[in-house]
């Protein structure tokens, strides 16, 4: 017995030489097993076919993320095949989209939720009739509503697919008074696009004034350096001279002359008519010592932002915005600029790669939102962005990132700040030749994170270089970001000399780390408090989507999406040696009981029974890949 206890220990100790995390021996088991009990419990406990059994070929034939190959030795090396050289990349191209408004086969017409005549009549494609409408809806995922308790109406009506908690016999829907007299005038999430905003975007009626002086400054330059005679260069910077000292002596005397005001007002006069942000006198934001949310492309959405505002997040940024979009007022790409009231210090982030619509773009934001910071994305490595020069690639154009970043300091009343990598290329570094150019631009905060375009998650991020950047940027703050999963990797990270610290992945994959880091401990987390968190992150879903059936769907799409990157934790009390790290991978274990064996699993199928335990039953036709295929332990 003791033999076969060292002997598993051994292998335990190997396979944590071979990449994998350490686990106490008395865990460990293989694939078969693992997912032999996993399906065996789960049909024990259900009594009836699993939803795998009327999955898709697509759906249960995902791939789970293979276990790290081993380099052969020079002697074995020899005969065997060449590997493929093909890079392993994060995007997964070919996954199936399937819209949320097809999970229904029959809808009720907005009109009639809305108690208003259809403008379509009888060429509308929807249902009236709502006891027809719910004779062919699905049961009921539960029976209380999580808006209903809360808010104290719905505003889903029958399609609520918690309809049952708040319609009466007669399809009418009931409401506390004295919630909804509470949440009256409360608005719990900023930054939406109003119709008559997006009716001008779309019509390109949107005035930019100081985005167009800018632009008009920015070409006067560029004809300067064309010009090859001395004389009218002078000329022309003469004429500049005097016109920013005409605006100069416009905004002393705006300082120095309240008793006029500058347009006619009613009633008492306020600092905000007469006085006018100069660029030093821009809102300040305390950056130092802050636990940072990275921007999530997919996950980072508000649900996902609000769970980790419960667990101590100090700054929260959302999902990166295409500029060109967001002028051209898309509902979708607005939907990422959304705040919630919980999040008190909040920034959005946008890509583009022109400083004529980069200006726009953040005197559009500037005007129509409430943000305490803008962060200009470029660090994003995905082909669809850098090929057209924006992401890592705005770090090769220095002229245009420059232009960019004045451009969209000086319709800013809020700090700007800039997310960057260590450089494109895996084993050239530019930042550090960035950097002090971007202290001059006027850049409020830099964040680095510590890996090239090339490299994306293959290898550990460079803190090293991260601590010299840091010296190079100050008195700029700089965030350092890259490999954090515990408060041991938070404290390494501070002793670089950041001024904080971004969490990205380490954030997905236990959004506790925030608490952890706070109180300097590791948290043995349960499986049931986990599931707590989902169920908490399900509610915060059906506010923010809807609890109708295609905001469950939504709901559960997100949640999937993330459970890829939450599968990957290992609980501490299994750990032979504590923190995980973000770079090894979670051998096959037993959890200490089957929920936390469940929530180890790899496989797509396992996430669907999870979120089937706080949504209900997938509709016949889901079909799920994630997004993000797992690279890092490559």
């Amino acid at each position: 017995m003791e033999a076969a206890m060292a002997e598993t220990t051994e292998r335990g100790r190997d396979v944590a030489v071979k990449g994998e995390a350490a686990i106490k021996p008395e865990f460990l088991t293989k694939k078969e097993k693992f997912h032999g009990f996993i399906d065996s419990e789960w049909q024990d406990s259900e009594g009836e076919k699993t939803s795998d059994d009327n999955a898709t070929p697509e759906e249960t034939s995902v791939e789970e993320i293979q276990p790290k190959k081993l380099k052969l030795d020079p002697e074995e090396g020899k005969n065997a095949e060449k590997p493929d050289k093909k890079r392993f990349r994060g995007q997964n191209k070919s996954r199936p989209h399937t819209k949320p408004t097809t999970y229904e086969e029959k809808r009720l017409c907005l009109s009639v939720l809305q108690d208003r005549q259809c403008t379509f009549g009888d060429k509308c494609y929807f249902l009236h009739d709502v006891a027809e409408y719910m004779a062919s809806k699905p049961a009921d995922i539960g029976e209380h509503c999580y808006v209903y308790d809360t808010f104290g109406k719905c505003g889903y009506g029958p399609t609520c697919r918690f309809s049952k908690a708040h319609n009466t016999p007669d399809f009418k829907t009931m409401q506390k008074a004295d919630l909804v007299k509470a949440y009256e005038g409360r608005v719990m999430v900023k930054n939406s696009l109003s119709k008559d905003l997006q009716f001008r975007l779309r019509k390109r009626s949107v005035a930019f004034k100081k985005s167009e002086e800018y632009l008009k400054m920015l070409s006067n330059k560029d004809k300067k350096k064309q010009h090859g005679n001395s004389d009218a260069c002078a000329a022309e910077v003469s004429a500049d001279l005097k016109e920013e000292n005409k605006l100069i002596s416009t905004e002393t005397q705006l300082h120095t002359c309240p008793d006029k005001p500058p347009v006619k007002t009613v009633g008492p006069l306020t600092d905000a008519d007469i006085i006018k942000l100069r660029p030093g006198e821009k809102k300040q934001v305390e950056f130092q010592d802050k636990l940072y949310l990275a921007p999530l492309t997919t996950c980072g959405n508000l649900p996902f932002r609000r769970i980790c505002k419960r667990f101590g997040v100090d700054i929260t940024c959302g999902e990166m915005a295409m500029c060109t979009n967001l002028l051209q007022g898309h509902q979708s790409e607005w939907a990422l600029l959304k705040r919630h009231e919980s999040e008190d210090l909040f920034g959005v982030q946008v890509e583009g790669c022109f400083p004529d619509t980069m200006t726009r773009c953040a005197e559009l934001i500037n005007n129509y939102t409430d943000v305490d910071f803008v962060d200009i994305n470029s660090g994003c490595p995905i082909d669809l962005v850098y090929k057209k020069g924006g992401g890592c690639g705005l770090m090769t154009r220095t002229r245009k990132f420059e232009q960019i970043v004045k451009g969209m300091n000086y319709v800013l009343d809020v700090p700007l700040t800039v997310k960057i990598r260590t450089g494109v290329q895996e084993k050239t570094n530019i930042a550090h030749k960035l950097i002090p150019e971007m202290k001059d631009w006027g850049v409020s905060m830099i964040t680095l994170h510590g890996r090239s375009r090339e490299q994306r998650y293959t290898k550990l991020a460079d803190w090293d270089y991260i601590d010299t950047c840091a010296k190079l940027a100050s008195p700029v703050p700089l965030f350092g970001n890259g490999d954090i999963l515990s408060y041991e990797d938070a404290i390494k990270a501070r002793e670089t000399g950041v001024s904080g610290i971004m969490i990205a992945r380490g954030a997905l994959i236990k959004p506790w780390i925030f608490t952890e880091i706070k109180e300097s401990r590791h948290w043995d987390i349960s499986s049931s408090e986990r599931l707590d968190i989902l169920k908490d992150f399900t509610n915060f879903g059906l506010e923010h989507w809807g609890s109708d059936a295609q905001g469950v769907e939504k709901t559960r799409t997100f949640m999937l999406e993330w459970l890829s990157f939450m599968c990957r934790y290992i609980p501490v009390g299994l750990l032979e040696r504590v923190p995980q790290r973000i770079n090894e991978r979670p051998p096959y274990y037993m959890g200490r009981n089957y929920l936390e064996t469940l929530m180890a699993s790899q496989n797509v199928g396992d996430w669907i029974r999870i979120s089937e335990m706080l949504l209900g039953p997938v509709p016949k036709n889901f079909n799920f890949l994630p997004k993000h295929k797992a690279n890092a332990y490559k």
